[in-house]
């Protein structure tokens, strides 16, 4: 199968998703790489250089296809760094007893359904004969083999399928699209909204700055080539089992 250099990656670069680690992405990515204009989309843009997209809106999506299309600039590289693990209606679950129906469904859409519909936007700018990446936050505990303590059903399942559905994804892609690569990515315990409310848990050198886990991440992800697509890898760069 065809190698991809980072060299080749010349275009435009999408970061979506506005918290703490998309931001730190965006920042490291157009440092290191300056042959990519890199461009951050979210549901809720702080200048006029970022972009609109909510993944949860099948027109934001649409209108984010078409921009794409109207670019003068080929799409190289796309990161997912969106995600919920709680919000003010509802919290990662102890017990069976705190699952709720309407929890569970918003989980699985931001959490699952969210970058693979991502995916479906950005899909009909791709050339099969260009070098492409898609890359997505997924997490450790989204891990079926690695999961030792349950809890957090709604969080737990959703990352859980969305490494299915971007597992699929990549193995599509390798018969369609042969330079593109599909990798989902955990960052580790980032110091972030998501993690604020559990960061009690976590020793202090394990709980990573968010340009901290964005440079990791980006040690991985570079290193990556389509003969690697459809891997679940850690900030270090190491395999997680599904």
């Amino acid at each position: 199968m065809p190698e991809m250099c980072t060299d080749s990656w010349q275009g435009r670069a999408l970061v979506v998703g506005g918290g703490g680690i998309g931001r730190a992405l965006s920042t490291e990515l157009a440092r290191r790489q300056s042959s990519l204009l890199v461009t951050l989309a979210t549901r809720h843009p702080m200048s006029d250089e970022e972009w609109t997209v909510d993944l949860q809106c099948k027109d934001s999506l649409s209108s984010l296809t078409e921009q794409l299309k109207a670019d003068g600039h080929p799409l190289r590289v796309v990161i997912n760094a969106t995600g919920r693990l709680h919000c003010p209606s509802y919290q990662p679950e102890k017990r069976l007893q705190h699952a709720e129906q309407s929890a569970l469904l918003d989980s699985f859409a931001i959490n699952a359904a969210g970058p693979l519909l991502l995916a479906k936007a950005v899909e009909p700018v791709l050339s099969r004969d260009s070098p492409f990446h898609f890359a997505s936050l997924s997490a450790r505990v989204g891990s079926i083999g690695d999961n030792r303590s349950g809890g957090w059903y709604a969080y737990r399942g959703a990352k859980a399928a969305q490494n299915m559905m971007l597992r699929c994804l990549s193995l599509e892609w390798g018969r369609r699209l042969p330079l593109a690569t599909v990798t989902l990515l955990h960052p580790g315990t980032t110091d972030t909204a998501l993690s604020q409310p559990f960061q009690s848990f976590v020793p202090k050198e394990k709980l990573f700055s968010p340009e901290r886990a964005a440079g990791h991440l980006l040690d991985v992800l570079l290193g990556q080539t389509p003969s690697d697509s459809g891997r679940f890898l850690a900030w270090d760069g190491q395999d997680i089992p599904w």
